[in-house]
């Protein structure tokens, strides 16, 4: 396969390690592996959650005001631009409609270089968290006219695709799903001595919620529907995987529910196993990385209809799928799973069997053809 080169821009690589971070090392990884160059732009800070992958030109960013764990780009530098220039790459792939992401537009479009997108983050159903949902309608148009200028649009799921379809993002959207480590998650790696090591009993029932601890994955909802189940099933135990900013406000409505802090790998895999229900309530993902994990342990998964879930679970059968406008059906669900050991078996089994589908190597060697379809088409028109 012959080489070429691919400057990617960020607004999170390697400051927070979450599902886009890691989503985007992958990438970069894979086709570096491949044999492809790439230079990636984004923010960065002086101590990276995360040792990133490939080369990372700094971009000059400010800690979100209420948010600092997150970053803003705020220019694309003169000298991030010379780097760029001395690149010369044949594929601009912007991840963030952000200013350094409008800036690499406008860049690209003065060169004449193809410009594609990935849509990794659904920021219009997060303005309900901050009461700006009069912001909608504007962020709407400006996506439509972003993502207008992209000659590819890479978006996680076919209901997202329809999503933003719907929204008038009409373009040439194509599915980059997301891929799931099997050696690592693994119903195999199921420890009774790490759940008593954690106060969980032979006979608990442990409900698992994985992410990092924002308000925004609607915990509220989770916490709120633990309790009341927990209330007629004593045996139903929480256990609340990451950390984040709401982790003291959510230990104040969950007071009772263990939690690991962040952990990754080997003990996240095991954290996974030794549950027996997974609860993600969050209406935000464009795709759900931790319901994937969930699912490739063997795990029910039970889930808000969204967009980042419906590819992935599938109701009455793996899990259900249950709007967050109707919290009473999510308690019905968890107490009747809480309440049978053979359906949690017989739903596990369907997880881990959907599971099998999402490969890493699949997954990003689909968006390598993406890029190769891309260039064969420009060649093609000169």
């Amino acid at each position: 396969m012959e080489s070429f080169k691919i400057a990617l821009f960020t607004g999170n690589y390697n400051h927070i390690r979450d599902g886009v971070s890691l989503t985007l090392n992958r990438l970069v990884a894979f086709l570096e592996d491949s044999g492809m160059e790439v230079l990636v732009f984004g923010p960065t800070i002086n101590k990276p959650a995360l040792e990133h992958k490939g080369r990372l030109v700094d971009v000059p960013s400010i800690a979100i005001p209420g948010r600092p764990e997150y970053r803003m780009t705020l220019s694309f530098s003169k000298e991030a631009q010379i780097e760029l220039e001395h690149f010369d790459p044949d594929i601009i792939h912007i991840a963030t409609p952000d200013l350094l992401g409008y800036k690499a537009l406008k860049w690209a479009r003065r060169k004449g270089k193809i410009v594609v997108a990935s849509y990794h983050t659904h920021f219009p159903s997060y303005l309900k968290y901050y009461r700006l949902q009069f912001l909608e309608s504007l962020g709407w148009k400006y996506l439509q006219w972003f993502y207008g200028h992209c000659a590819q649009l890479y978006v996680p799921s076919t209901s997202m695709l329809e999503t933003l379809r719907n929204h008038g993002i009409n373009g040439n959207l194509r599915i980059w799903a997301r891929g799931v480590d099997s050696t690592l998650f693994s119903p195999s790696k199921r420890d009774e001595t790490w759940r008593r090591s954690h106060g969980f009993g032979n006979d608990d029932v442990v409900v698992t919620f994985v992410s990092r601890l924002v308000w925004e994955k609607n915990l509220h909802l989770f916490a709120e529907t633990v309790n009341a189940v927990a209330a007629k099933n004593p045996k139903l135990k929480a256990l609340v995987v990451g950390d984040g900013p709401a982790m003291d406000g959510l230990r104040e409505i969950l007071p009772d529910a263990v939690y690991t802090g962040f952990v990754t790998g080997e003990e996240l895999a095991k954290a996974y196993a030794c549950s027996d229900l997974f609860f993600f309530p969050s209406d935000t993902e464009t795709f759900g990385n931790v319901t994937l994990e969930a699912m490739t342990s063997g795990l029910p998964c039970i889930v808000a209809d969204a967009v980042g879930s419906k590819s992935l679970v599938d109701h009455g059968e793996n899990g259900y799928l249950i709007s967050v406008s109707e919290p009473e059906k999510f308690i019905s669900a968890i107490t009747e799973l809480a309440a049978d050991a053979e359906l949690r078996k017989k739903m596990g089994r369907m997880s881990l069997q959907k599971s099998q589908h999402y490969t890493w190597d699949q997954i990003n060697g689909k968006l390598l053809a993406y890029y190769l379809e891309i260039l064969d088409n420009s060649t093609g028109n000169r």
